[in-house]
């Protein structure tokens, strides 16, 4: 018995109730009823974990996510994520919580991993990294492609959150299992198609508004394209760089 993980699971209901936001899925029986898999999901915002958790939930599983070890600092979040298997990842020295998470899929642990490592501007797919298709491998569990759409609308980067009850639909699509077969990096071009294929598929039967800052260019949305976010992304980082010079 998780009694933190479960009162999670009552409060993120409690949140999509407040909310209002309808959460539609697509595929729940591609998520294994047992075992370990990686669940490979696209990032668009700060609250895909949350439609993610809710879809493993629908098929009485438990996710455990990596996120950045940044997230400890904060208090309330350092106490939870003891306390619920999150795997704080520090970017500058990963192996141990890739440790961890291989360790956690040998246990039979669903575990949620961004292979695009941070959040999307355009709102498109990034370069993806080979950290979910190594797990994979190395653990000898399927990799599981997860697609959020409409979640970056309550709250992403560079963007107003929109947090209080908007309605604003949800939808998670999942996609067929991935089995750990062949190299990293045919499994890496492999999970990449097939979250295409999931997210493309998803936002044809998604609202479209023009010039929507929430849209990717492609389809007529206010986002960057992937130039362009691409130059915002590195700009970012120089900027956490020059200000980790100054602390040290």
């Amino acid at each position: 018995m998780e009694p933190v993980f479960r009162t999670l699971e009552i409060v993120a209901k409690l949140a999509v109730g407040i909310t209002g936001s309808p959460i539609s899925y697509q595929g729940l029986k591609n998520i294994p009823a047992s075992g370990g898999a990686v669940v490979a999901i696209n990032h668009t915002g700060y609250v895909d974990f949350l439609p993610a958790a809710l879809a493993a939930k629908q098929r009485d599983r438990r996710m455990r996510f990596m996120i950045k070890a940044e997230m400890a600092r904060v208090k309330p979040v350092g106490w939870l994520i003891k306390r619920t298997g999150t795997i704080a990842v520090d970017r500058r020295a990963g192996a141990g919580a890739y440790t961890a998470a291989v360790d956690s899929l040998r246990r039979g642990e669903l575990v949620g991993v961004y292979p695009e490592a941070t959040i999307s501007r355009s709102f498109e797919l990034k370069e993806f990294k080979s950290g979910a298709a190594r797990m994979g491998v190395e653990a000898r569990v399927p990799i599981v492609p997860l697609i959020v759409w409409g979640a970056q609308r309550l709250w992403t980067k560079d963007d107003p959150k929109a947090m209080g009850r908007r309605k604003i639909p949800i939808s998670v699509s999942i996609g067929e299992a991935i089995r750990p077969n062949g190299t990293v990096e045919e499994l890496t071009a492999v999970m990449r198609s097939d979250m295409t294929g999931l997210l493309h598929a998803v936002q044809t039967d998604y609202p479209r508004p023009a010039g929507a800052f929430w849209l990717p260019r492609r389809l007529g949305g206010g986002a960057p394209t992937p130039a362009e976010a691409k130059s915002l992304d590195q700009a970012e980082l120089a900027e956490r760089a020059r200000r980790r010079g100054e602390r040290e």
